[in-house]
């Protein structure tokens, strides 16, 4: 398969398939005497598992270690379970400290008059302090 079969097949740009490609992630394939890349229909198989990794939050080094347990003989549902908590763990945290950036910016949405010269701005001054390592 050509590239951009490859993409259209995985849902993904050309684009990706090559930075997949560069990080390891799917193996360079043979070219045919053009120059053309030739890519195993399996290699479709493997980027949708990237993916659908990468919509679930999983990060390029996660899904790299992903497919090494995969490949892996012996590998357990039992690890693979645990990487899967080990991310549902991250997000959990992920989600609280995006909970809290959301209440700062609410209070100080909710300090701004929203009108007047710029530089009495409540947000900027705030921004300000907090740059500067002080509060308010």
């Amino acid at each position: 398969m050509k590239i951009g079969e490859v993409a259209k097949a995985a849902e993904i740009g050309v684009d990706a398939v090559r930075f997949y490609e560069r990080e390891g992630l799917i193996e360079a394939p043979a070219r045919r005497p053009s120059g053309y890349r030739d890519y195993p229909p399996e290699v479709v198989v493997r980027l949708r598992f990237i993916r659908r990794a990468k919509e679930l939050g999983f990060s390029l080094r996660e899904i790299a270690e992903l497919l090494r347990l995969e490949a892996r003989e012996g590998t357990t549902p039992a690890e693979l379970r645990r990487c899967a908590e080990t991310k549902i763990e991250a997000l959990e945290e992920r989600i609280k400290a995006l909970q809290r950036m959301r209440r700062a910016l609410r209070r100080l949405v909710a300090e701004c008059p929203g009108q007047g010269p710029l530089r009495d701005c409540s947000i900027l001054r705030s921004l300000a302090a907090e740059e500067k390592g002080t509060t308010r």
